[in-house]
């Protein structure tokens, strides 16, 4: 359990429109030595690169369970994110009160569970408005049932094949506070299990969130949305749940955006060394294809065990490059496979026309320092228009990565809020238009691993220094245009009252 790591997220808590930090804590074990448990960690942003710490002020103490990862939503539409983490046994959902802290109402809303849980998505499957939980589960395993297991002669942790999976959890939101499990009425119910990373968008551009789950060592899920409130199974048409050699993967992380600027949304996930991450690469109607060597993506990471993922536009220059985290599973791994490491250095991928290089630059400074990485939260935090990484690490402090690339050129962020969609918007698709060409983004839930970003939408501009029509196309099925937007602002839009978006001007480009 322990070498799962733990999440992070980016999320503006207090609506001051600054991102701030959390950091989900693992805890005590049967056999570990004595220590004083630590509880999450919530850090409010103070602006001017200050980071407070205000977990006990936010209510977020509780050091009782062993955590895993985090979801961020506002699931009662009230206008400020909302906190569902998982846990090593029973789940918790905390309600953001609005005055800086959370109020823990699992109970209540029935999603606790009793499995072993991994990463979560919030979204809003049935489009009544009201975001609902997909909860992805792992393994049945206990610290009773823990087997001895080697690799080579030497100690190990166990193969996942040494345990049966768990199924996951889908549950509805009833709009009053409480969900209603209809994981089985839905369709989503998968004995296998095993699962680790969840990302919530719309692949086929219906209008219906549809979901994307990576499996550990069993093949991953792809749920088409049956826009009655079931899902079905798609996996094998898609040839998203296997590797061209039909051997399923240790599926991780998990991320979905167009990175090859085609308008359809494409599938990174990463996987254990010596498979490869895989990048699926939609070509419409439910067929992906396995695209990891031909992008060169594989060529760089047969020797690395990913987990957190996420596409971003690090250098503003308007396509989606590909951060991956690395870190090993097993810590001995040096004494069984001597070419191997446990601590890895993370990977950035530039997008050179559809094909992914290393950043070199990257590897300069603290960045280049190996980590035994898991989780992963993407999101602009000092608003410089550019966007910034955290990082979780597996027995280690995190890492918070400020992007020095990406103010050299224009860039526009806009934070959507539904109304008749649900107000996180998860599942609006976005065209921009600009002298350079067009980009396609969605908003998109869960995504990487264990952890959760900036739900803001972030489009690089390059040399571009205003954007000429924004076209936003709401769950809800309605469709605004805005034009002629300025360059280097975040904007605020509302559905149905697009017109009237509000702008917080932000910094102009720094010189090469």
């Amino acid at each position: 359990m322990e070498t799962m790591g733990s999440g992070c997220a980016l999320l503006d808590y207090d609506v001051d429109g600054k991102l701030d930090v959390l950091l989900i804590n693992g805890g005590r074990t049967p056999d570990s030595a004595p220590f004083e448990p630590r509880s999450h960690a919530l850090y409010r942003n103070r602006g001017g690169g200050r980071l407070e710490e205000v977990t006990r002020e936010a209510g977020l103490a509780a050091t009782a369970d062993y955590g895993m990862g985090v979801a961020v939503g506002d699931y009662d539409n009230d206008g400020d994110p909302d906190l569902y983490l998982t846990y090593f046994g029973p789940n918790r959902l905390y309600r953001n009160n609005g005055d800086g802290t959370f109020s823990d109402v699992t109970g209540r809303a029935g999603v606790a569970g009793a499995e072993w849980s991994t990463s979560a998505a919030f979204f809003d499957y049935d489009r009544d408005g009201a975001p609902d939980l997909y909860v992805v589960n792992y393994l049945d395993a206990t610290f009773e049932r823990n087997p001895p297991c080697e690799m080579k002669g030497i100690r190990a942790y166990c193969h996942p094949r040494h345990f049966a999976g768990v199924a996951d959890r889908l549950y509805r939101n009833l709009g009053d506070g409480r969900f209603r499990d209809v994981s089985r009425s839905s369709g989503i119910l998968n004995p296998e299990g095993k699962g680790l990373g969840v990302v919530a968008a719309d692949f086929d551009q219906d209008g219906w969130v549809d979901l994307y789950v990576a499996n550990d060592s069993v093949r991953n899920l792809l749920f088409k949305n049956n826009r009655d409130g079931t899902f079905a199974d798609v996996t094998l048409l898609s040839g998203t749940g296997y590797n061209s050699q039909a051997r399923a993967e240790a599926g991780m992380g998990v991320d979905a955006a167009d990175y090859d600027g085609d308008r359809l949304l494409d599938i990174v996930v990463t996987n254990y060394d010596l498979e490869t991450n895989a990048l699926y690469r939609y070509q419409g109607n439910w067929l992906f294809g396995d695209e990891r060597w031909r992008s060169g993506l594989a060529r760089k990471d047969r020797f690395l065990l990913g987990f957190g993922a996420g596409f971003l536009d690090f250098d503003n220059d308007g396509d989606r490059d590909l951060l991956v985290v690395n870190g090993h599973v097993v810590d001995n791994i040096e004494r069984i496979q001597p070419d191997l490491s446990h601590a890895q250095p993370d990977q950035l991928f530039e997008n050179r026309g559809g094909r992914f290089l290393e950043h070199e630059p990257f590897y300069r400074g603290s960045s280049r320092q190996p980590r035994v990485g898991r989780g992963m939260a993407l999101g602009d935090i000092d608003n410089d228009g550019d966007v910034d990484v955290l990082v979780s690490n597996c027995g280690a402090e995190p890492a918070l990565l400020l992007n020095q690339v990406g103010a050299r050129k224009n860039w526009i962020q806009l934070r959507l809020t539904g109304t008749d969609s649900s107000r996180d918007a998860v599942g609006t698709r976005l065209t921009l238009t600009t002298a350079a060409g067009r980009q396609t983004d969605q908003v998109t839930g869960g995504g990487s691993y264990l952890s959760a970003g900036d739900l803001r939408a972030h489009f690089g501009l390059g040399e571009a220094s205003r954007v000429e029509e924004i076209r936003i196309r709401w769950p809800s099925g309605r469709e605004e245009v805005l034009k002629e937007i300025p360059a280097n602002r975040i904007l605020q839009v509302t559905e149905g009252r697009a017109s009237e978006f509000s702008i917080a001007p932000g910094p102009r480009p720094a010189a090469e």
